[in-house]
């Protein structure tokens, strides 16, 4: 007798799908069957799809910069997320130098996560590093964090780590099982300028300026064969040029690119409107022939991730980029918004993929039995119009419509309204089967 049966809909299973039903025991996927079986509860799916609870790797709760503090805190944030289907985020620690820096700062921040709805992990953040880079490792490994977060950039706070750093991480990267995952603009290259405008936001931070720094990181990783993740690739131009000089280490896993759906849809021209400031993040939104390119190169991409990091309309709203809390929220609509643009192909990018690259696979990213019983109902065929006047994409015409939401196996949100949940943190770890 299982807990619970997903009946009568279609599930996406191991990259296919399958018409059959899906049952949870134990907080657990239980069994995926194409005949009935014994069930305690069960949930009607008939003409809709199950899914695998999505997850975005990239996340801003509860993030302070300076003055500014986001308005998402960790459970406002999550009950967003399971919202949008999201049953596991990985948000970031506070930037660090040092392994015991790391260790505080994931104190620090699992004290604030306890409010989280759904299950969640962490990325450490590196800051121009002065510790060895395996001292830097053991400490994210031993709190289960398989990841270091890494700024190419933002030298003017102390933020950029340089090349000599990035290529010890990189090259014990493999061999310990962490990622390091990149901020890639080139520093040299943005604007030094005082004052810069909104409508100059796009032309202060170019696309040459992560491009260079994307190719830069690529080399170092196909030299040390470390394991690299650049983060909010803006520009079509950077991942149509990973792909023609490094498509090897693409398709092996070495290097893997994340995007976020507002690249995809929002283009550099918002800077010109009276609100330009909405929409102001690094990097910034690019031109149209960019996101055309981004859009033709979705196939070069692993991931997507909102970089959801939502500041109050009081801090966005200046005249100079300076002023401006760089941010966009965005992950209540995200995968709503990719499946409008692509369909059935953004699943992966929001499950398994994900999943494999963060070291969550198998528990997550599947609805294999032994998976965690993370699942959403959606609805591919209904139409509407997004409703939100605090995001960027209020008034927009989407296909798609998440009903139900399950985290390890409880119903967390019903018919569009969440319940809230209990959510839990994620040790991660990267071996053969995820690289």
């Amino acid at each position: 007798m299982h807990d619970m049966g997903i009946v009568n809909g279609t599930a996406y299973v191991a990259g296919s799908f399958v018409a059959c039903n899906v049952y949870f025991s134990g907080g657990r996927v239980s069994a995926v069957s194409t005949g009935a079986q014994p069930c305690a509860e069960t949930v009607n799916a008939s003409g809709k799809l199950v899914l695998p609870g999505f997850i975005d790797p990239h996340v801003h709760f509860d993030l302070g910069v300076g003055a500014n503090r986001t308005e998402d805190d960790f459970r406002s944030g999550s009950v967003q997320g399971a919202l949008g289907g999201v049953t596991t985020y990985i948000d970031f620690l506070d930037p660090v130098k040092t392994a015991d820096g790391i260790k505080a700062a994931f104190d620090g921040r699992m004290a604030l996560a306890r409010e989280s709805v759904t299950d969640f992990a962490f990325h450490a953040t590196v800051a121009n590093p002065t510790d060895p880079a395996a001292a830097l490792m053991d400490a994210c490994l031993e709190r289960g964090m398989s990841s270091i977060k890494l700024f190419t950039t933002y030298s003017d706070t102390d933020r950029r780590t340089y090349d000599r750093s990035i290529r010890e991480l990189l090259s014990l990267s493999r061999g310990k099982g962490v990622r390091i995952s990149v901020h890639a603009e080139n520093d040299d290259l943005l604007s030094a300028a005082p004052f810069i405008p909104v409508a100059e936001h796009e032309r202060s931070r170019p696309v040459i300026s992560e491009l260079t720094a994307a190719v830069n990181l690529a080399l170092l990783a196909r030299e040390t064969r470390g394991l690299l993740y650049i983060v909010h690739v803006s520009a079509g131009s950077t991942a149509a040029e990973l792909e023609r000089s490094f498509g090897g280490e693409l398709r092996d896993g070495t290097i893997v690119l994340e995007s976020c759906p507002h690249y995809f849809i929002l283009s550099s021209d918002r800077y010109a409107d009276g609100d330009g400031w909405r929409y102001t993040m690094t990097p910034p939104l690019r031109d149209e022939g960019e996101r055309a390119l981004l859009r033709e190169r979705l196939g070069s991409l692993t991931c997507v991730g909102t970089d959801h990091c939502a500041f109050p309309e009081s801090r966005k709203n200046r005249p100079s980029t300076r002023e401006i809390a760089m941010g966009l929220g965005g992950i209540r609509h995200s995968f709503v918004n990719m499946f409008t643009e692509f369909g059935p192909r953004a699943i992966p990018l929001y499950t398994e993929n994900p999943a494999r690259v963060h070291g969550l696979y198998p528990r997550k990213g599947n609805l294999l039995p032994g998976a965690d019983a993370d699942a959403v109902i959606f609805d591919p065929n209904f139409r509407s119009r997004i409703d939100d006047p605090a995001s960027a994409y209020h008034g927009r015409e989407t296909r798609g419509k998440i009903e139900t939401v399950f985290l390890r196996g409880a119903a967390i949100v019903r018919d569009c309204e969440t319940g809230f949940g209990s959510g839990a943190y994620i040790r991660r770890k990267i071996d053969e089967t995820n690289i």
